[in-house]
């Protein structure tokens, strides 16, 4: 073989390994050619790593082998050299004790395999909820161009002539099945309706939330979050993908140049506008401190809090992804805000375009699906930020999931220690507990649980389901799924776990909530509460050894992202020493 010099403007980052006729050179090129590889993808194209979270253990992402084929023949058209690799692939639904446990340790592993790789750029193919932010926070670490695509969402569920939501209805049919309004039979029937397809959740859960972020920060491509699984315009939006990465190389667009403070706000307000997971927070903040953006909660507050919510689906409404992508998508969303005055229209995206230049001509195809303004679903959407002397740090509560008439309220609390203790007493007929009280869920959050599990959605007790109660107010430090709904206040911080006020809440206490104030008050003394935090010793346990003590020593709290403490910040792409 005679190397043939680069074809591109700019040295690439790939010729330190493949670009000459060294020993080290020959030593990493003729490796790869045991693979069939023909010379000439050698002489200088781009290589562009394609990141793959498929597995059979994660089902949303199950059929990201065909995406990866997709994406392959777009990088090949538009003459790069594209390099599929697997990732660690994070799913909630079978990952315990949660896959938000391992979402930092996943994206250490696509940090490092893109850093240490020969890689000019990288296509993120993601899906479950909690790969699309693992792969965003690696790759905006290591600063390559890259570029995400989603799996997309599964069709609708039917059971009964009724829509059924994945997540979303198995919350729903569980209650009813405790309340003695649905049998157990049926419950099993409903089963197969509720993920009849490839796909993550079908409802505006934290997958298709996270999905609508990426495209919303400009990290995927315009159209990117609607399109169901199974449709072939999602083998297109693949296919597309592809060729628009090897660009990227040739222009160097990188995260840092897209990934920008006006990125965030942009994102913020579209979770506002299309209802989106409360688990968009933890993330958002995480991605926005690998990059160096000084993202808080107070900012989730400020530009979320005036959005409407305007996409009529599960949890917080009707429809589900497929009737969002047939109305148009985020795209609809994103022009909705722009008219608006909401959306920081010069906030550049990975196809090269402002964010508003690629929205602005597109069309409402049903006004039921993305409803007008004034039929909103709620005037205030985003995500309230709550707090007062029971989450100093701050809590969060989604307004569209929540019961109207919940939103300002006082209770007696009704204290539960740890998830055990809750599983052990919530369905005994002797709790001591009615729909006027507030059930408080103590050490489940990044160090408690471990690992910040879903599980602030609280079930009701049977005794107040058979009244036809279906929502009272959860306080925790704790997630819940974004398919989840209800007055839910979560990621309470400081978490119990840490010694926060939570962590000091007796039954018999009462809490004051009150969401139009963003208030959480727990009503006790300055004096006692000081007390009782002075007198309190941690009750969860310690993991000893392996990457459980590593989270325990080093995970943030939920409110600036439970990252760990040491990957803040972009550490850059430099090339590894050859040790050859």
């Amino acid at each position: 073989m005679t190397f043939q010099p680069a074809k591109w403007p700019r040295k690439l980052r790939s010729a330190e390994w493949f670009g000459g006729t060294s020993r080290d050179n020959i030593y990493h090129r003729s490796w790869m050619k045991n693979q069939g590889l023909p010379d000439d993808l050698f002489d200088g194209r781009p290589v562009i790593g394609i990141c793959n979270t498929w597995s059979q253990l994660t089902p949303c992402n199950a059929h990201l082998r065909d995406l990866a084929e997709r994406v392959k023949h777009g990088i090949y058209e538009a003459g790069g050299f594209p390099v599929e690799f697997p990732v660690f692939s994070t799913g909630e639904s079978t990952l315990r004790p949660t896959a938000m446990m391992f979402r930092n340790l996943a994206s250490m592993d696509v940090e490092e395999a893109i850093r240490g790789a020969p890689l000019d750029g990288v296509v993120l193919l993601v899906g479950c909820d909690k790969t699309t932010p693992s792969l965003l926070m690696g790759s905006a670490s290591v600063n390559l161009p890259a570029i995400a695509v989603s799996g997309g969402p599964m069709l609708n569920g039917w059971f009964h002539g009724e829509r059924v939501g994945s997540g979303t209805h198995l919350w729903k049919f569980s209650e009813a099945v405790k309340a003695g309004k649905m049998t157990r039979e049926e419950f099993l029937e409903a089963e197969v309706s509720m993920s009849r397809s490839p796909g993550s959740c079908n409802t505006m859960g934290t997958a298709s939330t996270m999905a609508s972020m990426a495209e919303a920060l400009g990290m995927a491509l315009s159209g990117n979050a609607a399109i169901p699984a199974v449709d072939s315009r999602r083998r297109v939006m693949a296919h597309l993908t592809g060729r628009r990465i090897v660009q990227m190389v040739k222009d160097d667009l990188k995260p840092s140049d897209i990934l920008t403070r006006e990125a965030f706000e942009n994102a913020i307000r579209t979770n506002g506008a299309i209802g989106g997971s409360t688990n968009a927070v933890i993330h958002l903040l995480a991605i926005a401190g690998r990059v160096g953006i000084d993202l808080t909660l107070d900012d989730w507050d400020e530009f979320g809090r005036d959005v409407p919510t305007i996409v009529d689906l599960m949890p917080s409404g009707k429809y589900l992804m497929e009737e969002f992508f047939y109305a148009g998508g985020l795209p609809v969303v994103i022009k909705r805000l722009g008219e608006a005055g909401m959306l920081n229209k010069q906030a550049i995206t990975a196809s090269g375009e402002t964010i508003w230049d690629q929205v602005k001509s597109v069309k409402n195809w049903n006004e039921d699906v993305i409803v007008p303004v004034e039929r909103a679903l709620t005037d205030q959407g985003g995500i309230a930020v709550l707090k007062g002397n029971l989450s100093p740090n701050g809590a969060v509560l989604k307004p569209s999931a929540a019961s109207p008439n919940l939103l300002k309220h006082r209770g007696r609390a009704v204290v539960f220690e740890d998830i055990d203790d809750y599983k052990l007493r919530i369905n005994d007929e002797d709790l001591d507990i009615d729909e006027t009280c507030i059930m408080v869920l103590k050490n489940c959050g990044p160090k408690g649980y471990p690992g910040l599990s879903e599980v602030g959605n609280m079930g009701l007790p049977p005794k107040i389901l058979r009244k036809g109660i279906t929502d009272m107010i959860r306080i925790s430090d704790a997630r819940m799924s974004g398919t989840a709904y209800g007055t839910v206040v979560l990621h309470t911080a400081p978490e119990a776990a840490a010694g926060g006020p939570l962590a000091v809440v007796r039954s018999g206490d009462f809490i004051e909530l009150d969401v139009p104030d963003r208030r959480l008050h727990l009503e006790v003394s300055d004096e006692e509460l000081q007390k009782r935090l002075d007198a309190w010793t941690p009750t969860h346990i310690v993991p000893e050894s392996g990457y459980a003590r590593l989270f325990h020593d080093h995970v943030q709290g939920a409110d600036t992202g439970a990252d760990f403490d040491f990957l803040k910040g972009c550490r850059g792409s430099a090339v590894p020493k050859d040790s050859h």
